[in-house]
């Protein structure tokens, strides 16, 4: 059988389904996912592909057709490098996406290999951090540009659309980036916290910006910094800044019908799961209005 997905049928999900990120509930395997999802009553979820230097699963090469006959419904796949380092700003500046020339071969290499275990699953979409990208007039943009258009051929190649993270950058900065880019498969996965985290700008705004552009949609909350360049402080959903409820009408006014798949990055195991599900909760009282 083969698992390249076919791109032309239609995504097999209602207009704003619920899910939840794989890597939010620090799972290891295909199993312990599914029992999670079940107690959380959704079936949708975004699942980290499994870098074995990154976020391995117990399943290893075997993750694809685990996944696959799970039952769950996958809505694409996440990759983050290996020497990413989220403990400030700043250094998540230096080492995140393709940033830094220096690992900008081996991260190309990891990114081919990451679409082939796209493909292997069944899916159609990566989602991934491109790194800081270089206002219009650094010297730097250049390179890097170069380097996100190679990373759109090699997904266009694969039939798998790319879908960079929000909140390294201003709304407009991004916006222009795909546009001058002109790559048609080469999209945004939009995370409104991480703009107040990165305090970068007004995420109900953002969606207005970048709204064509939308294929993807992590659900977390946040407030912004309270010193300049730390990092905002992650909540739970509708305890922040982000105005979940005018942030989901926003994406309901510019068209957006995919999935709001729930983030939770802080807390432990049990605390991020009661989390989530409290998230979902307030989503759907949310879609309700």
């Amino acid at each position: 059988m083969s698992t390249t997905p076919d791109v032309s049928s239609p995504r097999p999900f209602e207009p704003l389904a619920l899910g939840v990120c794989s890597w939010s509930l620090q799972v290891k395997s295909v199993p312990e996912l599914k029992g999670f999802l079940d107690r959380l009553g959704v079936d949708v979820v975004q699942i980290a592909c499994g870098d074995p230097h990154h976020a391995s699963w117990d399943e290893g090469d075997d993750l694809p057709s685990a996944a696959r006959a799970a039952g769950f419904r996958m809505t694409g796949a996440m990759l983050g490098f290996p020497g990413e380092d989220y403990t400030t700003p700043q250094t998540i500046q230096k080492t995140g996406g393709f940033g830094d020339p220096a690992t900008r071969p081996e991260r190309l290499e990891r990114l081919q290999w990451a679409l082939d275990r796209t493909v292997a699953l069944g899916l159609s979409d990566l989602m991934l951090h491109a790194g800081f990208l270089p206002e219009v007039d650094d010297p730097g943009r250049s390179d890097l540009l170069d380097v996100l258009g190679r990373a759109g051929d090699l997904a266009a190649a694969k039939g798998v659309t790319l879908a960079f993270e929000t909140g390294q950058e201003t709304a407009a900065l991004l916006r222009r980036t795909l546009d001058d880019l002109k790559s048609p498969n080469l999209k945004v996965n939009f995370d409104p916290a991480n703009m107040l985290l990165y305090d970068m700008g007004d995420p109900i705004e953002a969606v207005k910006i970048l709204g064509p552009d939308i294929r993807s949609v992590h659900l977390k909350d946040a407030r912004r910094p309270k010193v300049k360049g730390a990092w905002g402080e992650e909540v739970p959903l509708g305890e922040g800044e982000v105005d979940i409820r005018a942030f989901v009408k926003a994406l309901k006014g510019a068209g957006y019908q995919g999935p709001l798949v729930v983030e939770r990055e802080v807390g432990d195991q049990e605390g991020r799961l009661r989390d989530v599900a409290h998230g979902l909760a307030f989503l759907r009282e949310c879609l309700a209005d």
